[in-house]
């Protein structure tokens, strides 16, 4: 690599995940998902969670983008692009539908093998991650989700079967996607989809939220161990969902501040990456009295199966201020207490403050820390894209939105030496948005026909920022 460049094995790809783009909810022995009942939503309309699938509700996971019948086309697409790698995950249901079974679904098993080998086909390196809020609805009304300890096993048990079943076809993994959105407690969407489980329902919600959090590090440390046992040569991560907080300002009040709730980010990586609970996660603890019911094995299993990189996503960065502590701001969209608006950058028509320097800082500040490999695995922008007259989308600010993350993130390699394997847009192909439910807040290179009132063809279309994505792809980053 010269000074200069990006490393020649550099990663390029999208990224989706199977309940957001498959659909087919339903079919080949496929069993039922948490977000098989979350009903669609809007800017400001929140989704509802549903018990069970009920008749008269609109759930927009149920068809997705139809990628479960056109992956083909749309693996071909990817190629068109120069695609070295393409993430999705594997949902649950396809493969235990109800998660407590013994054996697994062998139509699932065989539509996965079939996925990777279209995408092998096209030397296009499937990046898979094993939890993607898919869990089964089962373990969620028999189990109570993942705050029981039960579910360890399930997950271990599922994990194991793909593990052994792709070894020769899947290199890299990741065990729990934006694993830290659970700090969001007091939104049920954020736990209930990452865990089976509404803390707010809970006497002690917060502390509900750290059980959870434990069974999934120790099914997570579980799984890291099991799949280097298959296969050495397995790249295994965990992934975060990282927004750098600053302080508002220098006081340092603010400073101090912005560090306290930067360790909502950080414990997640200290004990995935680390193997261990850090020291301030345990006075937090003890002062306010949590008990989390922990195994005297569950630390030897946490320091054995550290994973090996971080993946993690990126869209936004946030400001908080000490005075702003226990307020509510309308402005304030990241879930931070204290959380303000930065007059520095701008906003999304989603209010997410755009800041491609916050994903050098970023890149910098977790290199730092923990001296492991990083992955971008989520960046993009969401809008309503809008169709001339010709049908063509010229979607400019997304390209330029992508150009100015992508040459931070060039910096940050280049410059400040961060290892980093590779980069994989957000939703490279349009899909159901996780937070709305919306078909028209889109983030793809390629259009698909299918919109919010429920009508469209799901015909694919190229985009403007399609062909800019393959020259940036065939240049290895250079041409912008």
């Amino acid at each position: 690599m010269s000074a200069e460049q990006l490393p020649k094995d550099f990663l390029w790809g999208g990224a989706v995940a199977a309940h957001q783009v498959e659909g087919g909810w339903d079919q080949g022995g496929k069993g039922v998902s948490i977000c098989d009942v979350l009903s669609g939503g809007a800017h400001g309309v929140d989704r509802v969670i549903t018990d069970g699938v009920q008749p008269g509700v609109s759930y927009p996971n149920h068809q997705a983008v139809e990628f479960y019948s056109h992956y083909k086309q749309d693996i071909a697409l990817f190629a068109e692009m120069g695609f070295k790698c393409f993430r999705t995950s594997i949902a649950w249901t396809r493969i235990f539908p109800n998660g407590d079974e013994l054996e697994p679904n062998e139509a699932g098993l065989q539509f996965y093998d079939d996925l990777f080998d279209e995408l092998l086909k096209y030397n296009i390196e499937p990046v898979i991650t094993l939890s993607h809020f898919e869990m089964p609805h089962h373990l969620v009304k028999q189990y109570g989700g993942w705050l029981n300890r039960k579910v360890v096993d399930f997950f271990v048990r599922y994990s194991e079967v793909v593990m052994k079943r792709y070894q020769s076809k899947v290199k890299y993994w990741m065990t729990f996607n934006e694993i830290n959105n659970q700090r969001n407690w007091q939104y049920p969407l954020f736990g209930y989809c990452c865990s089976g489980v509404i803390f707010i329902d809970h006497d002690k919600p917060e502390q509900a939220m750290y059980q959870t959090l434990h069974h999934q590090f120790v099914a997570s440390a579980k799984v890291v161990k099991l799949g280097h046992e298959i296969n050495p040569n397995f790249k295994i991560g965990c992934m975060l969902a990282l927004v750098p907080i600053y302080p508002w300002s220098c006081h340092p009040d603010d400073v101090m501040f912005a560090q306290e709730a930067m360790r909502e980010c950080h414990l997640f990586g200290d004990v995935q990456l680390r193997g261990y609970y850090p020291s301030y996660i345990l006075k937090e603890w003890a002062r306010k009295g949590y008990q989390i019911d922990m195994q005297p094995e569950d630390g030897q299993t946490l320091r054995e199966g550290c994973t090996d990189y971080l993946g993690f996503s990126y869209y936004m960065s946030s400001a908080v201020q000490l005075s702003a502590k226990g307020q509510k701001k309308e402005d304030a969209i990241t879930g931070f207490d204290g959380g303000v608006k930065n007059p520095h950058v701008k906003a999304s028509e989603w209010g997410w403050q755009i800041d491609p320097v916050g994903l050098r800082y970023t890149l910098n500040s977790f290199y730092e820390r923990y001296q492991k490999p990083m992955f971008i695995v989520e960046n993009g922008f969401g809008a309503v894209d809008k169709a001339e007259a010709d049908g063509s989308i010229n979607d400019d600010y997304r390209i330029e939105y992508l150009k100015a993350h992508i040459d931070q993130m060039k910096k940050a390699v280049v410059e400040d030496g961060v290892e980093l394997m590779g980069y994989t847009p957000w939703g490279c192909i349009d899909c159901v948005s996780f937070t709305t439910g919306q078909y028209n807040k889109r983030y793809g290179f390629i259009h698909v026909d299918k919109h919010d009132d429920g009508t469209g063809t799901f015909k694919r279309s190229k985009k403007k920022s399609f062909d800019w994505y393959k020259k940036v792809i065939a240049s290895n980053g250079a041409e912008l």
